[in-house]
C-alpha cells in the first residue's frame, strides 16, 4: 500500500554566536519547507548557536541563548504544522552534549545527544561535548522554564532513541556517527527506522562530497530506507568553509541534491518518497532480515499519534527519483570554495574590499582569480530569474553605494571589490610588471603600480648610519647572510606598503571603511620554510594558503582554458617562479627551484607523505626509494628528505605567524589546529638522519 511522506532538509549559512541572524534563517527554511508541503524539516548540526563557536560552547550563555531561541521557535505558530529537527547544545546532570532537538506544534518529542564526537583534523567536539553512551537508553530530562511556560511540558525524553509516528519511523544519525564503523544506521534500520536523519556541520576538503555521497548511498543501499542530509555552508567564523549539498537518499540512489558552493544564505530542497519502496527494498535483503529477528535490544521509541504519510500522492508533488550526482572537479572546488568563503568574510567585516599585492607569479595570480571568481558568483546572484536581494545590499554595504543590477558585471564588480598592486624594484622584470597589468585588465582589478627602491634605500641607509657597514647582495660578492638581509627587507617592506595601501586607497577614491589584504603563499612555501617572516605571506587571510602548487597550476589552466578572455594565463603557466629579491645578471638569474634545492612537484609529495601518510624522515625515505626508483639515485633521495626536514623544522616557526588561511587539503601545514607540531626542533635530526644512512648503506650493499 503506497505511504508517501514529503521531506525536506536544508542548508543554512549559520554564523558563530549569531543568534538573531540564526534564528532569522532557521525560521526561513521551515516556512520554504512548509510551503513546499513537507512533514519534516532537518536543519545543521548545532545550527542554533552556530557550529564555530568553540570554546563559547563552555559558557553557560550559549547554551542559554540556544534555549530562547528554541523557545522562539516554539512559540511561533507559523513554524506549528511540521517536524521541525534543530540542533543545538543542552546540558544534562551537568554535562553538555551537542544536541538534536525535535519538536512538532511547540512541543518537544525527544532531544537526541551525539554518540560519537568528530575529534580529528579541524574538530574538537571533545574538548567542549561528550559523547552520549547509553545505547539505546532515554531518560526524563526537565525542562528549563523558559520552555514550560511555553508549552506546559515539564520534562521530555532525552537518550538515543526514534521517533515513530503513525506510518513511519524517524531514528538520527548525526554527522560524525555517519563515518564511524558501527554507524548508528545499521542498528536503526535492523529496528525498523524507514528515515535516517543527519544534520551535519562537515566542512569543504578536496573530493569531500564524493565521500559523504558514498557512504550515504552505501549505507542506505545496505540497510534500505531513506537518508536526509542537511549541512551547514559557509564561513561562520574559521578557517574553514561548511560546503552545504544537502542530500536526500532512498534506498542507494541520490533523489535530491543542493548546491555545494553557493552565496544563498537559505537553501531548502524538498523529495516525496513513497515508504512502500524502502519495505519492498528490505524485503529483498534475506539476511538483513535474519539478523532483525535476533536484536537482543531495541531502541526506546517516542510514540506520536500523528500521521505524516498519505495513501495518496499530495497534490502539486511528483515521486522523487534517482539522478545523477552533480560533483565539481579539484580545479573547481579550488575556484569556488575558497570564493564563497572570502564572499562571507568581507560582507561579515563589513570592510570595503580586499587589497592583494600582484607580483606577476602563479602564486598572486591564482589569489586574484580566486577574488574573480567571487565577483562572478556575485553577479551570478544579481542577474538570476529571481535576484538575491541579500547579495545585492550586502554588495551595497560594502561599496557604500547604490548599485545598478543592469549594468554590472564581473569585471566592474571587481573593480569595486579588488584593488591590487605590483610592488616592482631594481629587481623586477619588465615580464613580472607586464603580467601582473595584463591579468590586472582582463579581471577588471584597481590596479597601482609602483616602485619600493626608494624605501629599501631609506631602510639601508638607516642600518649603514648605524653601523658604518654596507651589505651586498652574493652575485656582488656578498655574503649568503648579507644576501638573505637584503632580499628580506625588499620583502618586508612590501608587507608594510600593502596596509598602508589597504588603509587609505579607499580614502583616495573617497570610498568607505579600508581593505582587507590578502596573502598568496602556497602550502608548499608553507611547508619548506620558503618565505620571509612578516613579508607579504602577513595578511589578513589568505585563500591558496592551504593549496599545493601543483593543484594551483591544475586551477589556474583551468581557468586558462574555461573563461575566454583569460587566456593570458597561459604566460602566468609557463613562468618559471621567482622570488625577484636578487639582481638580474647575465649569468644569475633567481628561481624558486634553485633556491629550494628542491622542486614544487617534490614538495608537494613530501607534504603528502609527512601529513595523511604520517610518515616521519626514516619512513619517507624507504617510501621514496621505492617511489622514484628510477627517476632520482638512493644518494640523491637521501639527501633530498634530509634537506626538506632540515628546512621544515628550522622554518616551523614562520607558521605560527601566518594568516588564517582556507582549508583546502588533508595535507595541510596549518599550524593553528590542523597540523599540531612543535615549532623548535633539533634541525640536525641526529637520530632519524643515522638510520637514514644506515638504510642507504644497506641498500647499497644489497644492490
Amino acid at each position: 500500500m503506497p505511504a508517501f511522506v514529503t521531506l525536506a532538509t536544508c542548508t543554512l549559512n549559520q554564523w558563530a554566536l549569531d543568534f538573531t541572524g540564526n534564528l532569522a534563517r532557521i525560521q526561513q527554511s521551515i516556512r520554504l519547507a512548509k510551503d513546499a508541503g513537507a512533514q519534516y524539516r532537518l536543519g545543521p548540526e548545532l545550527e542554533v548557536p552556530g557550529y564555530g563557536c568553540n570554546d563559547h560552547f563552555l559558557e553557560d550563555d550559549t547554551v542559554q541563548h540556544s534555549w530562547e531561541v528554541l523557545a522562539a521557535l516554539l512559540s511561533d505558530p507559523t513554524n506549528h504544522g511540521i517536524v521541525c529537527d534543530i540542533g543545538m547544545p543542552v546540558a544534562f546532570r551537568g554535562i553538555l552534549y551537542n544536541c538534536r532537538v525535535i519538536c512538532r506544534d511547540g512541543q518537544i518529542l525527544l532531544i537526541r545527544p551525539k554518540r560519537f564526537m568528530a575529534n580529528d583534523g579541524n574538530y574538537r567536539e571533545m574538548r567542549w561535548f561528550t559523547a552520549w553512551t547509553e545505547t539505546k537508553t532515554i531518560h526524563a530530562f526537565d525542562l528549563p522554564d523558559i520552555i514550560s511556560s511555553i508549552n506546559g511540558q515539564t520534562s521530555v525524553s532525552f537518550g538515543d532513541g526514534i521517533v515513530s509516528f503513525a506510518g513511519i519511523k524517524f531514528g538520527t544519525e548525526l554527522c560524525e556517527e555517519l563515518f564511524t564503523p558501527n554507524s548508528p544506521h545499521i542498528q536503526m534500520s535492523l529496528d525498523g527506522v524507514d528515515v535516517f536523519t543527519n544534520g551535519s556541520a562537515s566542512h569543504h576538503q578536496f573530493q569531500k562530497l564524493n565521500y559523504r555521497v558514498n557512504l550515504i548511498a552505501g549505507a542506505t543501499e545496505k540497510c534500505g530506507g531513506v537518508y536526509l542530509y542537511a549541512n551547514q555552508k559557509g564561513c561562520d567564523g574559521e578557517r574553514v568553509y561548511y560546503d552545504g549539498c544537502p542530500l536526500i537518499v532512498v534506498n542507494g540512489q541520490v533523489v535530491a541534491q543542493g548546491a555545494q558552493f553557493s552565496l544563498s544564505e537559505v537553501e531548502v530542497i524538498t523529495a516525496t518518497v513513497d515508504l512502500q519502496d524502502v519495505r519492498a527494498y528490505r524485503a529483498g535483503l534475506v539476511s538483513r532480515a535474519l539478523q532483525a529477528s535476533t536484536m537482543d535490544m531495541h531502541y526506546p521509541v517516542v510514540s506520536v499519534g500523528t500521521t505524516l504519510v498519505s495513501k495518496t500522492l499530495p497534490k502539486g508533488r511528483t515521486l522523487a527519483k534517482g539522478r545523477p550526482v552533480k560533483f565539481h572537479t579539484p580545479d573547481e572546488e579550488i575556484r569556488l570554495g575558497p570564493a564563497c568563503w572570502l564572499w562571507d568574510y568581507l560582507r561579515r567585516t563589513k570592510s570595503g574590499g580586499y587589497f592583494l599585492p600582484l607580483s606577476g607569479g602563479i602564486d598572486s595570480c591564482a589569489s586574484a582569480l580566486i577574488v574573480y571568481s567571487m565577483c562572478e558568483l556575485v553577479h551570478a546572484r544579481l542577474v538570476a530569474a529571481e535576484p538575491d536581494a541579500l547579495v545585492l545590499s550586502d554588495l551595497e554595504t560594502i561599496v557604500g553605494e547604490k548599485i545598478d543590477v543592469a549594468t554590472v558585471t564581473p569585471q566592474s564588480i571587481c573593480g569595486m571589490l579588488l584593488h591590487t598592486c605590483y610592488m616592482g624594484s631594481v629587481n623586477s622584470s619588465q615580464e613580472t610588471r607586464s603580467r601582473a597589468q595584463l591579468l590586472s585588465e582582463r579581471i577588471g582589478s584597481y590596479h597601482s603600480n609602483i616602485n619600493i627602491d626608494l624605501g629599501v634605500d631609506a631602510m639601508l641607509s638607516i642600518f649603514r648610519l648605524a653601523t658604518g657597514k654596507s651589505p651586498m647582495f652574493r652575485v656582488h660578492g656578498g655574503s649568503d647572510r648579507e644576501n638573505l638581509a637584503l632580499q628580506n627587507v625588499q620583502a618586508r617592506l612590501r608587507m608594510v606598503l600593502a596596509y598602508l595601501f589597504a588603509q587609505l586607497m579607499l580614502w583616495t577614491r573617497d570610498r568607505r571603511a579600508s581593505l582587507l589584504v590578502l596573502g598568496s603563499a602556497n602550502i608548499d612555501e608553507t611547508l619548506r620554510g620558503y618565505l620571509t617572516k612578516y613579508d607579504c605571506s602577513s595578511a589578513d587571510i589568505n585563500p591558496i594558503g592551504g593549496i599545493s602548487k601543483v593543484d594551483l597550476n591544475k586551477c589556474v589552466r583551468h581557468m586558462c582554458e574555461s573563461v575566454p578572455h583569460l587566456d593570458i594565463l597561459a604566460t602566468f603557466l609557463d613562468a618559471p617562479p621567482t622570488a625577484e629579491l636578487e639582481p638580474i645578471t647575465a649569468s644569475h638569474t633567481q628561481t624558486d627551484e634553485v633556491d629550494m634545492g628542491m622542486t614544487y612537484r617534490e614538495l608537494s609529495v613530501f607534504g603528502t607523505l609527512r601529513k595523511i601518510y604520517k610518515m616521519g624522515p626514516v619512513s619517507m625515505f624507504s617510501r621514496l626509494l621505492v617511489d622514484w626508483s628510477g627517476i632520482l639515485s638512493p644518494t640523491e633521495i637521501a639527501a633530498k628528505v634530509k634537506k626538506m626536514f632540515f628546512f621544515y623544522s628550522i622554518n616551523r616557526h614562520k607558521t605560527t605567524v601566518l594568516p588564517p588561511a582556507y582549508h583546502m587539503s588533508s595535507y595541510s601545514a596549518d599550524d593553528n589546529r590542523f597540523d599540531l607540531r612543535p615549532f623548535l626542533y633539533n634541525a640536525g635530526w641526529t637520530w632519524q638522519f643515522g638510520r637514514i644512512d644506515q638504510a642507504l648503506k644497506e641498500h647499497e650493499q644489497q644492490s
